[in-house]
């Protein structure tokens, strides 16, 4: 009996992705068998990237950036690569020839089953006085956006977003702005380790009902599939 096949949409034949939140800004994600970390840094647990493939890094901060949980990662794993900014990489290449990447805005790879597209050129203005440091974000498989310390919005349709949501470069208003701009389906907060049990309720009010995409915490540990 003739039939016409079903073509399944994008969203479709894309592998399920598993994304675990880490304490502050480093996540967690997983598909086919391959993990990717971004950002393990010292508010991170310290196993935060053991068993990855792939690390990514979006700037120097040690909230972010943290030698010795890079270190365990690429030592347990000698299949594992590490992208990230100069800044990072100078720190990190002679203990791991060929594994560390430079990279920049503009630039795609791909790495363990991932396809990734770099964002961005400078961290968010702290104060004028503190000179601005480079910071780049990395958008993966054209789906889930980790933008590091910068409300950085991508040419590109987003469909989760890490968004940091307390950082002493921020404020509440710029935060729900910045989910407006880049119109994401989903938001999930990031850079939050500072932010008190007493502020979480707020940020979640003013967030969600502001922010015009669904919004939602995990805590650290915690999983979703996306």
């Amino acid at each position: 009996m003739g039939g016409r096949t079903a073509v399944p949409r994008e969203e479709e034949r894309r592998s399920a992705v598993r994304l675990t939140k880490k304490t502050h800004a480093c996540v967690r994600l997983e598909k086919d068998g391959r993990t990717l970390v971004i950002d393990p840094g010292t508010f991170t647990e310290e196993d935060a990237t053991q068993g990855a493939d792939v690390l990514l890094v979006t700037h120097e901060h040690p909230d972010h950036f943290d030698e010795d949980r890079l270190r365990a990662g690429l030592e347990a794993n000698p299949g594992a690569e590490l992208w990230t900014l100069r800044s990072v990489a100078g720190r990190m290449s002679a203990a791991f020839p060929g594994r560390v990447h430079t990279v920049g805005h503009g630039d795609t790879f791909s790495a363990a089953g991932f396809d990734i597209r770099v964002y961005g050129e400078l961290h968010a203005v702290i104060h004028p006085d503190i000179p601005r440091i480079t910071n780049v974000g990395y958008l993966v498989d054209g789906s889930v956006f980790h933008p590091g310390d910068a409300l950085t919005v991508p040419d590109h349709p987003v469909d989760t977003l890490l968004l940091p949501v307390q950082a002493p470069w921020s404020k509440i208003s710029e935060v729900i702005e910045y989910v407006r701009e880049v119109k994401p389906v989903r938001a999930f907060d990031i850079h939050d380790a500072l932010l008190t049990d007493l502020a979480r309720p707020i940020y979640d009010t003013q967030i969600g009902s502001l922010g015009g995409a669904d919004h939602g915490r995990l805590a650290p540990g915690a999983s979703t599939e996306l």
